[in-house]
């Protein structure tokens, strides 16, 4: 069974306090770098990005790593890729401290880490 690691991008971007603000798309450039050779126990891992963020990584695969844009709000494109994975049989985790966006995706079977887990990973 495939297991699917859906990253918050904002909210792990968020969770270091090194001047993210000032540049959006390059902290989730750095991001997606530092997910590209991570040694995370997940088959694929799924970078969700909104905003400003998503100038910094175009959207689709690179290796083990598929960036996707979201459309409107990230939380719903966050669900959506794990309702997605739930339902083709993968086990899911989702990476957020967003506690709202917590609920919605354990309705999925989702597993919650937090952004500290996957910083000390990175």
């Amino acid at each position: 069974m495939p297991t699917v690691l859906v990253v918050d991008g904002a909210n792990v971007v968020g969770a270091r306090p090194d001047g993210w603000w000032r540049d959006r798309a390059g902290a989730a450039l750095r991001l997606h770098e530092q997910l590209m050779t991570a040694d995370v126990p997940q088959d694929v891992v799924v970078l969700v990005l909104e905003g400003a963020a998503k100038g910094g990584v175009r959207a689709g695969r690179d290796a083990h790593v598929r960036t996707v844009h979201a459309k409107a709000s990230g939380d719903d494109a966050i669900v959506a890729e794990a309702k997605r994975a739930s339902e083709r049989g993968d086990r899911v985790s989702v990476v957020t401290a967003d506690r709202i966006l917590m609920g919605r995706v354990e309705r999925y079977g989702a597993m919650v880490l937090s952004p500290t887990w996957l910083l000390g990973e990175l």
